[in-house]
């Protein structure tokens, strides 16, 4: 069985005594490719860096809202030249610790969605307890590829993300508040959701309060599998499609 980790952040320090060993675990234990996730300017030029390293991680770029006041668009746009970039991301709201001001969230957000476009990239979204703002802003300005990275257990947001064709990815909480997400994955479209780790958070069952492990997205295919009463093979085949597909993962590797 082979799957992706399209949301990790092996670049982080709970990785420094390790990180070849980890990633080369990974590759070993079915992982086929590792979507590394830019949160400000030193996290994307280091997903850069691991992406240039190895040929099966891919990097991306962008401000999380927790680091919006530090956003330099000039930077970000130096950062955009590398083939290996597949999104900007992760971008988006958090009004949970609003740890940069709403509005500076916001104006941040949308001038990245503004490069999004422009640059014919997806778009990975983190929205905690800012769903409606969230949307707002998305259907304005109406991007063809987002992806709600850790999507919520909340049903009522699945059916307005999925019927404007944009995607959902599910981490290891699946694996701990199955029935929270029960109705969710049964009922969510097969063409419209990936599997991530968020590594090193978000550990599945039965690694839970350990660190997270890219090869971990094993836990949560099975748990969607058995949820959707399918194989873990035929999940694992779907959202490797599905991620391969919205990424270009093989363009980039031309």
């Amino acid at each position: 069985m082979q799957f992706i980790d399209t949301h990790a952040h092996l670049n982080f320090s709970d990785y420094d005594k390790d990180r070849d060993e980890i990633i080369a675990s990974a590759f070993k234990n079915g992982v086929k490719y590792i979507i590394n996730v830019g949160t400000d300017l030193n996290t994307s030029k280091e997903s850069i860096s691991l992406s240039k390293k190895y040929d099966r991680i891919f990097a991306t770029v962008g401000w999380h809202p927790h680091d919006a006041e530090s956003y330099d668009e000039n930077e970000l746009l130096k950062l955009l030249d590398n083939k290996k970039i597949v999104a900007i991301g992760e971008i988006g709201l958090d009004y949970y610790r609003n740890l940069s001001p709403q509005n500076i969230q916001k104006e941040v957000f949308e001038k990245q969605i503004k490069i999004a476009i422009d640059k014919n990239l997806p778009i990975i979204i983190h929205d905690r307890n800012a769903h409606n703002d969230v949307l707002e802003i998305l259907k304005k300005y109406n991007p063809k590829k987002v992806v709600f990275h850790c999507f919520s257990s909340e049903y009522s947001l699945l059916w307005k993300i999925t019927e404007k064709g944009w995607h959902a990815s599910f981490t290891g909480s699946v694996t701990f508040k199955k029935g929270e997400y029960y109705s969710i994955i049964k009922d969510i479209p097969d063409d419209r959701f990936f599997v991530e780790t968020d590594a090193p958070f978000l550990t599945p069952k039965p690694f839970r309060g350990k660190r997270n492990r890219p090869e971990y997205v094993r836990f949560i295919i099975e748990t969607i599998a058995e949820i959707k009463q399918k194989t873990p093979n035929e999940i694992a085949g779907i959202t490797t499609q599905n991620a391969e597909k919205f990424f270009l993962l093989t363009k980039k590797l031309d």
